[in-house]
């Protein structure tokens, strides 16, 4: 069964000196205002696509990464996720870097990189990246 996810945004302005607001329809989020100057040189309060798009994968691969090492028998306690999105202006996203901390009983380093590499080339959002963003992983296991 597809799942539809919707979000609209509200544009004022010109690009440089306007502002939107994003919505989810799920209204699990609060609206989120979005600028130029917040995609370019990071302002508070606001937001931007890449901002939103490393969300997105950081919430993806959680979820890859803890269904992979539930399959493989060792189901995490915890997983922390970050993800950087990197945005040149006139060029666009060049690359979303996932750093994953995670606390997984019964299996070593070595497995744990394994189960991310996997969960960073598979997390749906990953395939929707591949091809046009460089996507890296750095896995780091905790006692």
């Amino acid at each position: 069964m597809a799942n539809e996810s919707k979000a609209t945004t509200v544009w004022k302005g010109d690009l440089t000196s306007g502002r939107g607001t994003v919505s989810v329809a799920s209204t699990a989020l609060p609206d989120v205002e979005v600028t130029w100057a917040a995609r370019t040189e990071r302002t508070e309060d606001t937001t931007s696509p890449e901002e939103l798009l490393a969300g997105a994968h950081s919430a993806c691969f959680n979820m890859a990464l803890s269904v992979g090492l539930a399959k493989a028998g060792s189901p995490p306690e915890r997983l922390e996720t970050s993800a950087s999105v990197t945005f040149v202006a006139g060029e666009g996203v060049k690359s979303s870097r996932i750093v994953v901390r995670g606390r997984v009983p019964g299996i070593d380093q070595a497995a744990f990189e394994e189960a991310a590499r996997g969960a960073g080339e598979n997390c749906p959002i990953s395939g929707a990246l591949r091809g046009n963003v460089e996507i890296t992983v750095d896995a780091t296991l905790e006692s």
